[in-house]
């Protein structure tokens, strides 16, 4: 059987990043890793359910002049009903993070909304 293991994001500010997926989707988050040779540390954060994220940075990695790369569009999270989508959209919006779309129904039939963490990377909100 195959499956996704885990998904992986390069961020500049890990706890930050840390924090928002804890309080706002409950991630649980294992020790830092940090190999000192190669300047990189991570985290993985673990959901309900078992999906993991692992958050990366590594010393060279940032260029704030590039907004877009190849690579991952967003992130899907499905919060399992119309209302919770609502409610954790509200919730994001009026603590100041940016809503990109939605929360509609889409024209292939997805309930969704689409919200950026700290560092812009793209959240769909989703039943």
């Amino acid at each position: 059987m195959m499956s996704i293991e885990h998904v992986a994001i390069w961020v500049r500010d890990m706890e930050a990043m840390k924090t928002f997926y804890e309080v706002y989707f409950q991630a649980k988050t294992n020790a830092k890793y940090h190999n000192k040779d190669k300047e990189f540390e991570s985290y993985f954060l673990t959901f309900d359910g078992g999906a993991r994220l692992e958050i990366m940075r590594k010393s060279g990695i940032d260029n704030p002049q590039q907004s877009e790369s190849i690579g991952w569009a967003h992130i899907a999270i499905s919060l399992g009903s119309k209302e919770s989508v609502n409610q954790k959209t509200t919730q994001l919006v009026n603590d100041g993070y940016h809503l990109v779309s939605g929360p509609r129904l889409t024209g292939d039939g997805y309930y969704e909304s689409v919200v950026e963490d700290p560092e812009g990377n793209l959240l769909e909100l989703t039943v």
